[in-house]
């Protein structure tokens, strides 16, 4: 049994989740911890439920999923996985990060990237990688189809879609990567998007207004 733990961080109100499974193995994705504060809720939940981060992995390198991977990495000794088209969005940060009142943003190293068609796997867990872009050139959401979810990043939200007007947005693109990669997925599953509540593959296909 997967278990999806949230948490909402930083002024972005983004969401950074923790999977892990019952042999206790953990990812984090997207870690936006932006202060000492919000590190020390993950690593309290981590701690509680005696659990074993073995990776950080990424949807994609917008700077209010990237604050807290460098921390996380030398907390946990585990490396860091992006998709390697977001790596220049990724370099970037530490140039504009001042402007958001983030000062000294720490930079984490890339150990590798992820692909899309590859499946990663962490304990008894399987995420198969897709790739959807749009929102940045190198985004990936990582599906799993035992549990029938999908950790979709700044793609598809609940009654909206993310943000094209971004350095590498495409708004045609971006619609396209739903149709082909998140639509096909079947009704039920439920999208863990990057920032508010979840939704479902089914709900937004008869809702939401930009596929009217």
């Amino acid at each position: 049994m997967v278990q999806v733990k949230s948490f909402v961080f930083n002024p972005f109100s983004e969401n950074t989740y923790l999977i892990h499974d019952a042999t206790g193995e953990a990812v984090i994705i997207d870690p936006g911890c932006s202060d000492k504060a919000e590190l020390a809720a993950v690593e309290s939940y981590v701690e509680a439920n005696s659990l074993k981060p073995v990776y950080v992995i990424n949807t994609h390198a917008h700077i209010d999923h990237v604050l807290g991977i460098a921390a996380l990495k030398r907390k946990y000794d585990i490396p860091f996985a992006l998709h390697q088209l977001d790596e220049p969005l990724l370099k970037a940060v530490k140039t504009y990060a001042s402007n958001y009142g983030f000062h000294g943003f720490d930079e984490p190293e890339i150990d590798s990237y992820l692909k899309e068609g590859e499946v990663f796997q962490f304990g008894e867990t399987a995420l198969e990688i897709i790739f959807v872009p749009g929102h940045a050139p190198g985004h990936v959401a990582f599906v799993n189809h035992a549990q029938r979810f999908v950790i979709g990043g700044d793609v598809l939200f609940r009654l909206s879609i993310g943000r094209t007007d971004l350095p590498g947005g495409n708004h045609a693109t971006l619609l396209e990567s739903i149709r082909t990669k998140i639509f096909t997925l079947p009704d039920d599953y439920t999208v863990y998007a990057g920032h508010m509540e979840p939704t479902t593959v089914g709900f937004e296909k008869k809702n939401n207004p930009f596929f009217r």
